[in-house]
Protein backbone atom coordinates (compact mmCIF):
# COMPACT_ATOMS: atom_id res chain seq x y z
CA UNK A 1 0.00 0.00 0.00
CA UNK A 2 1.15 3.59 -1.15
CA UNK A 3 -0.12 7.03 0.08
CA UNK A 4 -0.37 10.26 -1.79
CA UNK A 5 -1.00 13.81 -0.37
CA UNK A 6 -2.37 16.33 -2.63
CA UNK A 7 -2.58 20.14 -2.07
CA UNK A 8 -5.69 21.97 -2.31
CA UNK A 9 -4.88 25.54 -3.40
CA UNK A 10 -7.13 29.08 -4.03
CA UNK A 11 -10.20 27.18 -4.19
CA UNK A 12 -13.08 27.11 -2.19
CA UNK A 13 -13.11 23.83 -0.13
CA UNK A 14 -16.73 23.84 0.69
CA UNK A 15 -17.19 24.05 -3.11
CA UNK A 16 -14.54 21.44 -4.00
CA UNK A 17 -15.15 18.93 -1.28
CA UNK A 18 -19.01 19.17 -0.97
CA UNK A 19 -20.85 19.97 2.06
CA UNK A 20 -19.90 17.39 4.82
CA UNK A 21 -16.84 16.04 2.18
CA UNK A 22 -19.96 14.97 0.24
CA UNK A 23 -18.19 15.12 -3.03
CA UNK A 24 -14.62 12.99 -1.74
CA UNK A 25 -17.18 10.57 -0.17
CA UNK A 26 -19.09 9.79 -3.75
CA UNK A 27 -15.27 9.28 -5.08
CA UNK A 28 -14.41 7.17 -2.20
CA UNK A 29 -17.36 4.84 -2.85
CA UNK A 30 -16.21 4.00 -6.52
CA UNK A 31 -12.86 2.55 -5.26
CA UNK A 32 -13.32 0.71 -1.96
CA UNK A 33 -10.18 -0.66 -2.34
CA UNK A 34 -8.88 2.67 -1.51
CA UNK A 35 -9.16 5.31 1.57
CA UNK A 36 -9.44 9.09 1.22
CA UNK A 37 -8.81 11.04 3.80
CA UNK A 38 -9.62 14.08 3.97
CA UNK A 39 -8.34 17.23 6.17
CA UNK A 40 -7.90 20.70 5.84
CA UNK A 41 -6.53 21.40 2.50
CA UNK A 42 -5.11 18.38 2.03
CA UNK A 43 -6.24 15.14 0.66
CA UNK A 44 -4.81 11.91 1.49
CA UNK A 45 -4.86 8.66 -0.80
CA UNK A 46 -4.00 5.40 0.40
CA UNK A 47 -4.30 1.92 -1.57
CA UNK A 48 -2.60 0.29 -4.07
CA UNK A 49 -0.60 1.95 -6.84
CA UNK A 50 -2.70 1.37 -9.76
CA UNK A 51 -5.81 2.65 -7.79
CA UNK A 52 -3.89 5.79 -6.06
CA UNK A 53 -2.40 6.69 -9.62
CA UNK A 54 -5.85 6.71 -10.66
CA UNK A 55 -7.51 8.72 -7.93
CA UNK A 56 -4.62 11.08 -8.45
CA UNK A 57 -5.88 11.72 -11.88
CA UNK A 58 -9.16 11.79 -11.35
CA UNK A 59 -9.18 14.52 -8.50
CA UNK A 60 -6.68 16.25 -10.96
CA UNK A 61 -8.83 16.49 -13.48
CA UNK A 62 -11.92 17.37 -10.65
CA UNK A 63 -9.48 20.56 -9.64
CA UNK A 64 -8.79 21.77 -13.27
CA UNK A 65 -12.31 21.69 -13.87
CA UNK A 66 -13.34 23.62 -10.58
CA UNK A 67 -10.83 26.35 -11.48
CA UNK A 68 -11.77 26.52 -15.16
CA UNK A 69 -15.70 26.40 -14.53
CA UNK A 70 -16.22 26.81 -10.64
CA UNK A 71 -18.46 24.20 -10.06
CA UNK A 72 -17.81 20.55 -8.96
CA UNK A 73 -21.00 17.83 -8.37
CA UNK A 74 -21.37 14.48 -7.61
CA UNK A 75 -22.64 13.38 -11.44
CA UNK A 76 -19.83 15.29 -12.57
CA UNK A 77 -17.47 12.95 -9.97
CA UNK A 78 -19.23 9.99 -11.76
CA UNK A 79 -18.32 11.04 -15.23
CA UNK A 80 -14.97 11.69 -14.63
CA UNK A 81 -14.10 8.12 -12.55
CA UNK A 82 -15.93 6.64 -15.41
CA UNK A 83 -12.86 7.86 -17.38
CA UNK A 84 -14.80 7.56 -21.18
CA UNK A 85 -12.58 9.90 -23.67
CA UNK A 86 -15.28 11.66 -25.17
CA UNK A 87 -16.70 12.67 -21.57
CA UNK A 88 -13.34 14.09 -20.38
CA UNK A 89 -13.01 15.71 -23.70
CA UNK A 90 -15.64 17.65 -23.41
CA UNK A 91 -15.50 18.34 -19.67
CA UNK A 92 -12.03 19.68 -20.14
CA UNK A 93 -13.39 22.59 -22.51
CA UNK A 94 -14.09 25.92 -20.88
CA UNK A 95 -17.67 26.55 -20.83
CA UNK A 96 -19.85 29.16 -20.65
CA UNK A 97 -22.80 31.17 -19.67
CA UNK A 98 -25.99 30.31 -21.87
CA UNK A 99 -28.28 33.18 -19.68
CA UNK A 100 -28.01 35.56 -16.24
CA UNK A 101 -31.15 34.79 -14.79
CA UNK A 102 -33.17 37.95 -13.52
CA UNK A 103 -31.31 37.19 -9.90
CA UNK A 104 -27.88 37.01 -11.27
CA UNK A 105 -27.72 33.63 -11.75
CA UNK A 106 -25.26 31.93 -14.13
CA UNK A 107 -27.29 28.91 -16.20
CA UNK A 108 -24.24 26.99 -17.77
CA UNK A 109 -24.46 23.58 -19.14
CA UNK A 110 -23.29 21.25 -16.27
CA UNK A 111 -23.31 17.38 -18.08
CA UNK A 112 -21.64 15.93 -21.38
CA UNK A 113 -24.73 16.18 -23.34
CA UNK A 114 -26.30 19.30 -22.24
CA UNK A 115 -23.03 20.69 -23.87
CA UNK A 116 -23.29 18.74 -27.09
CA UNK A 117 -26.95 20.24 -27.14
CA UNK A 118 -25.45 23.84 -26.53
CA UNK A 119 -22.81 23.47 -29.44
CA UNK A 120 -25.91 21.94 -31.68
CA UNK A 121 -27.94 24.10 -31.47
CA UNK A 122 -26.01 26.98 -33.67
CA UNK A 123 -24.80 24.92 -35.73
CA UNK A 124 -28.65 23.09 -36.37
CA UNK A 125 -31.92 24.62 -37.55
CA UNK A 126 -33.84 21.68 -35.92
CA UNK A 127 -32.55 19.56 -32.97
CA UNK A 128 -34.21 16.88 -31.08
CA UNK A 129 -33.31 16.36 -27.60
CA UNK A 130 -34.72 13.10 -26.18
CA UNK A 131 -34.02 11.38 -22.55
CA UNK A 132 -35.46 11.17 -19.20
CA UNK A 133 -37.06 13.62 -16.82
CA UNK A 134 -34.67 16.14 -14.81
CA UNK A 135 -31.68 15.69 -17.36
CA UNK A 136 -32.18 19.53 -18.35
CA UNK A 137 -33.88 18.96 -21.75
CA UNK A 138 -36.42 21.81 -21.48
CA UNK A 139 -34.46 24.25 -18.95
CA UNK A 140 -31.64 24.53 -21.21
CA UNK A 141 -33.98 24.75 -24.56
CA UNK A 142 -35.66 27.61 -22.80
CA UNK A 143 -32.23 29.16 -22.01
CA UNK A 144 -30.97 29.03 -25.35
CA UNK A 145 -34.38 30.59 -26.76
CA UNK A 146 -34.07 33.66 -24.24
CA UNK A 147 -30.65 33.88 -24.88
CA UNK A 148 -30.87 34.26 -28.75
CA UNK A 149 -33.81 36.77 -28.38
CA UNK A 150 -31.50 38.87 -26.40
CA UNK A 151 -28.60 38.64 -29.09
CA UNK A 152 -31.49 39.68 -31.37
CA UNK A 153 -30.87 36.33 -33.19
CA UNK A 154 -34.51 35.76 -33.42
CA UNK A 155 -37.35 38.03 -33.08
CA UNK A 156 -39.85 36.15 -30.77
CA UNK A 157 -39.81 32.73 -28.95
CA UNK A 158 -42.89 30.24 -29.29
CA UNK A 159 -42.82 27.27 -26.89
CA UNK A 160 -45.77 24.36 -27.11
CA UNK A 161 -46.53 20.93 -26.02
CA UNK A 162 -49.60 18.72 -27.21
CA UNK A 163 -52.72 18.40 -24.45
CA UNK A 164 -52.66 14.67 -23.72
CA UNK A 165 -54.39 13.44 -20.97
CA UNK A 166 -52.06 11.64 -18.47
CA UNK A 167 -54.91 9.86 -16.40
CA UNK A 168 -56.91 12.68 -15.88
CA UNK A 169 -59.85 14.42 -17.85
CA UNK A 170 -59.64 17.25 -19.30
CA UNK A 171 -63.81 17.47 -19.73
CA UNK A 172 -63.77 17.26 -15.71
CA UNK A 173 -61.61 20.36 -15.08
CA UNK A 174 -63.20 23.56 -14.30
CA UNK A 175 -63.59 26.47 -16.96
CA UNK A 176 -62.90 27.23 -20.33
CA UNK A 177 -60.73 25.37 -22.90
CA UNK A 178 -57.64 28.19 -22.07
CA UNK A 179 -58.34 27.57 -17.95
CA UNK A 180 -58.22 24.08 -18.79
CA UNK A 181 -54.95 23.38 -20.71
CA UNK A 182 -53.36 26.25 -18.92
CA UNK A 183 -52.14 23.37 -15.78
CA UNK A 184 -50.26 21.59 -18.85
CA UNK A 185 -48.29 24.80 -19.68
CA UNK A 186 -47.20 25.33 -16.32
CA UNK A 187 -43.59 23.65 -16.25
CA UNK A 188 -42.90 25.51 -19.45
CA UNK A 189 -43.62 29.28 -17.16
CA UNK A 190 -41.91 27.83 -14.19
CA UNK A 191 -38.95 27.61 -16.56
CA UNK A 192 -38.97 30.96 -18.34
CA UNK A 193 -39.98 32.79 -14.41
CA UNK A 194 -36.86 30.98 -13.03
CA UNK A 195 -35.14 32.88 -15.70
CA UNK A 196 -36.73 36.55 -15.94
CA UNK A 197 -39.09 38.08 -13.96
CA UNK A 198 -42.46 37.57 -13.73
CA UNK A 199 -43.16 41.22 -15.10
CA UNK A 200 -40.66 40.84 -18.19
CA UNK A 201 -42.21 38.13 -18.99
CA UNK A 202 -46.29 38.94 -18.72
CA UNK A 203 -45.03 42.70 -21.23
CA UNK A 204 -42.95 40.22 -23.41
CA UNK A 205 -46.13 37.68 -24.29
CA UNK A 206 -48.42 40.92 -24.47
CA UNK A 207 -46.41 42.13 -26.73
CA UNK A 208 -46.44 38.14 -28.84
CA UNK A 209 -42.78 38.55 -28.03
CA UNK A 210 -42.84 35.08 -25.98
CA UNK A 211 -45.62 32.77 -26.66
CA UNK A 212 -46.55 29.72 -24.28
CA UNK A 213 -49.44 27.36 -26.36
CA UNK A 214 -50.87 24.10 -26.77
CA UNK A 215 -49.74 22.21 -29.75
CA UNK A 216 -52.93 23.00 -32.17
CA UNK A 217 -52.62 26.44 -31.84
CA UNK A 218 -49.76 25.90 -33.84
CA UNK A 219 -51.75 24.80 -37.23
CA UNK A 220 -51.65 26.61 -39.82
CA UNK A 221 -48.69 29.13 -39.12
CA UNK A 222 -44.99 29.70 -40.46
CA UNK A 223 -42.81 31.10 -37.96
CA UNK A 224 -39.82 33.25 -39.02
CA UNK A 225 -37.17 34.49 -37.39
CA UNK A 226 -38.59 32.72 -34.50
CA UNK A 227 -36.77 30.49 -31.83
CA UNK A 228 -39.00 27.32 -31.04
CA UNK A 229 -39.46 24.88 -28.62
CA UNK A 230 -41.55 22.15 -28.58
CA UNK A 231 -41.60 19.87 -25.39
CA UNK A 232 -43.16 17.07 -24.23
CA UNK A 233 -43.10 15.67 -27.93
CA UNK A 234 -43.33 12.11 -27.00
CA UNK A 235 -47.21 12.96 -26.60
CA UNK A 236 -47.76 14.45 -30.16
CA UNK A 237 -49.02 11.95 -32.98
CA UNK A 238 -47.61 11.56 -35.87
CA UNK A 239 -49.38 13.79 -38.24
CA UNK A 240 -49.26 16.78 -35.52
CA UNK A 241 -45.56 16.14 -35.39
CA UNK A 242 -45.56 16.59 -39.12
CA UNK A 243 -47.95 19.54 -38.83
CA UNK A 244 -45.33 21.08 -36.65
CA UNK A 245 -41.99 20.50 -38.71
CA UNK A 246 -43.43 21.82 -41.35
CA UNK A 247 -44.39 25.40 -39.36
CA UNK A 248 -40.80 26.31 -39.61
CA UNK A 249 -40.04 29.64 -41.41
CA UNK A 250 -36.82 31.29 -42.49
CA UNK A 251 -33.80 32.07 -39.81
CA UNK A 252 -36.06 30.35 -37.11
CA UNK A 253 -34.07 27.22 -34.56
CA UNK A 254 -36.46 24.33 -33.89
CA UNK A 255 -36.18 22.44 -30.68
CA UNK A 256 -37.90 19.49 -29.70
CA UNK A 257 -37.66 17.41 -26.67
CA UNK A 258 -39.15 14.28 -25.47
CA UNK A 259 -38.87 11.71 -23.22
CA UNK A 260 -39.69 8.04 -24.88
CA UNK A 261 -39.94 6.01 -21.73
CA UNK A 262 -43.38 8.78 -20.46
CA UNK A 263 -45.76 8.39 -23.52
CA UNK A 264 -49.34 9.33 -22.69
CA UNK A 265 -51.06 8.43 -25.67
CA UNK A 266 -53.69 5.34 -26.29
CA UNK A 267 -51.36 3.62 -28.43
CA UNK A 268 -47.40 4.39 -27.85
CA UNK A 269 -46.26 3.10 -30.93
CA UNK A 270 -47.96 5.98 -32.62
CA UNK A 271 -45.99 8.54 -31.20
CA UNK A 272 -44.87 11.24 -33.50
CA UNK A 273 -41.26 11.64 -31.60
CA UNK A 274 -40.20 8.47 -32.26
CA UNK A 275 -41.70 8.38 -35.81
CA UNK A 276 -39.58 11.17 -36.67
CA UNK A 277 -36.66 10.05 -35.43
CA UNK A 278 -37.04 6.88 -37.65
CA UNK A 279 -37.91 9.31 -40.55
CA UNK A 280 -35.46 11.94 -40.07
CA UNK A 281 -31.96 9.66 -39.14
CA UNK A 282 -30.35 10.40 -41.79
CA UNK A 283 -31.54 14.00 -42.87
CA UNK A 284 -28.57 16.52 -43.27
CA UNK A 285 -29.20 19.25 -40.89
CA UNK A 286 -30.48 17.95 -38.17
CA UNK A 287 -29.18 17.05 -35.02
CA UNK A 288 -30.44 14.26 -32.08
CA UNK A 289 -28.92 14.84 -29.04
CA UNK A 290 -29.56 11.51 -26.57
CA UNK A 291 -29.55 12.46 -22.45
CA UNK A 292 -29.02 9.44 -20.43
CA UNK A 293 -29.16 9.13 -16.32
CA UNK A 294 -25.48 10.68 -16.10
CA UNK A 295 -27.35 13.92 -17.73
CA UNK A 296 -29.89 14.19 -14.31
CA UNK A 297 -29.34 17.28 -12.86
CA UNK A 298 -32.26 16.98 -9.98
CA UNK A 299 -32.84 15.61 -7.02
CA UNK A 300 -30.19 12.56 -6.84
CA UNK A 301 -33.10 10.44 -6.21
CA UNK A 302 -34.30 10.57 -9.51
CA UNK A 303 -31.80 8.43 -10.82
CA UNK A 304 -32.17 5.91 -8.13
CA UNK A 305 -36.14 6.31 -8.99
CA UNK A 306 -35.71 5.60 -12.79
CA UNK A 307 -33.04 2.76 -12.29
CA UNK A 308 -35.54 1.12 -9.83
CA UNK A 309 -38.68 1.31 -12.88
CA UNK A 310 -35.99 0.09 -15.55
CA UNK A 311 -35.17 -2.71 -13.43
CA UNK A 312 -39.06 -4.04 -12.53
CA UNK A 313 -39.56 -3.63 -16.44
CA UNK A 314 -36.89 -5.73 -16.97
CA UNK A 315 -38.44 -8.64 -14.67
CA UNK A 316 -41.71 -8.20 -15.77
CA UNK A 317 -40.55 -9.00 -19.77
Amino acid sequence: MIEKTIQLEEISLVDFLGVENRNITALGTLFPTAKLISRGNEIKIQGSQEVVQKLDEIIQSLLRHYRNQNLITQELIYQYASQREEVLYELEKPTYTIFHTAKGKSIKPRTFNQRRLVNAVPEHALTFVVGFAGTGKTYISVALALQALKRKEVEKIVVTRPIVEAGESLGFLPGYLEEKTAPYLYPIYDAIDDMISIEKRKYYQEHGIIEVVPLAYMRGRTLHNAFVVLDEAQNTTVKQMKMFLTRMGLHSKFIITGDTTQIDLPNPKQSGLLDAIKILADVPGISFIHMDEHDIVRHKLIKSIIQAYENSEKQDK
